[in-house]
């Protein structure tokens, strides 16, 4: 009994394993290529698959998702004959688990070779500062590149970054001088368009400022006008409404006599002929209050003619007080 007890585990083990290499879950997003006596059959999508055990084989599994692979820096010579280092990074999807398989033996290193050489064709074709500004370039003419040439392999390259583009020491000095040395000039250039514009604007202030104080000035001068021309006018229909005799008027000429020689520069001054009729007028009036010289002097001892036959001014010589 041992014997058959031996065999019948032995064939229970045996159609465990059969079992175990017949069903094949395959996880989402993934494919497997299956061989029978090293020849492909089919490939395997994601689920439950039956193969046949031991005649048929998981050749490789593969994973359909994007992936994305950088690269290690890579030295470039540009056209002015300078080396840049450039790290890429690649993001790709295989599309054909099939070709994949069988087509390149290794897809990921055939992309790594094929975009070191692309790169050192595109950047060939350059100087170094067309390198450092035209990337989104570089990036469509390096995936156009890969595009074309991996998709044979069953694999479509998505994207292509360059992460960094490094010149060579030197070159970083000598730029980094020249753009501080822009910095600088802008920075000259802003703060003596700012100087310009405040200039500028200051000249209007003080144009605008004159303009309005001249306005006031010739305003309040009008005012000015006009209210001594309104006095005048108030004055004189005062007078007229009040009809002054002649008495009255000598005194206001009496009265206006010192402001006429106010000055030590007035050397001259013309009397108006209407002060002699005025005084006159005056020493009348003051004869019926005492006696007066026929001659009109009064007890200041001032002499006013009792006449004026004269023209209608005269000219008084000032007194010069040594």
């Amino acid at each position: 009994m041992e014997p058959v007890i031996i065999v019948l585990v032995i064939l229970v083990v045996l159609v465990f394993i059969a079992l175990i290499k017949t069903i094949q879950v395959i996880p989402q997003a993934s494919a497997a290529i299956v061989e029978r006596f090293g020849r492909y059959t089919r490939t395997l999508n994601a689920g439950l698959n039956i193969v046949v055990p031991f005649i048929d084989t998981i050749r490789n599994r593969i994973d359909l998702r994007e992936q994305v692979v950088p690269f290690p820096p890579q030295p470039v010579i540009t056209q002015d004959n300078l080396v840049v280092n450039i790290d890429t990074v690649i993001y790709y999807q295989v599309t054909d688990a099939r070709a994949a398989t069988y087509e390149v033996a290794s897809y990921i290193q055939a992309i790594e070779q094929l975009t070191v050489t692309t790169l050192r064709n595109i950047i060939g074709g350059m100087d170094l500062e067309r390198t450092l500004t035209s990337r989104e370039e570089i990036n469509a003419a390096l995936r156009g590149v890969l595009d074309e040439a991996t998709g044979k392999w069953g694999i479509r390259v998505n994207r292509v970054e360059l992460k960094a583009i490094e010149p060579p020491t030197s070159i970083q000095d000598s730029m980094e001088k020249q753009m501080r040395a822009d910095r600088d000039k802008r920075a000259a250039i802003l703060t003596a368009e700012g100087t310009r514009q405040a200039a500028i604007l200051t000249a209007e202030g003080e144009k605008q400022s004159q303009i309005l104080r001249a306005e006031g000035e010739a305003k309040a001068a009008a005012l000015r006008a006009e209210g001594e021309a309104q006095a005048v006018r108030t004055v004189f229909e005062a007078i007229h409404a009040g009809d002054p005799d002649q008495k009255l008027l000598s005194y206001q000429y009496l009265q206006m006599l010192p402001k006429i020689a106010e000055g030590d520069a007035n050397k001259l001054w013309i009397v108006p002929s209407e002060i002699g009729d005025a005084l006159k007028g005056l020493s009348g009036a003051m004869g019926n209050f005492g006696p007066l010289g026929g001659g009109g002097q009064g007890n200041g001892g001032a002499n006013v003619p009792a006449q004026n036959n004269g023209p209608a001014t005269e000219r008084r010589e000032k007194p010069s007080i040594d």
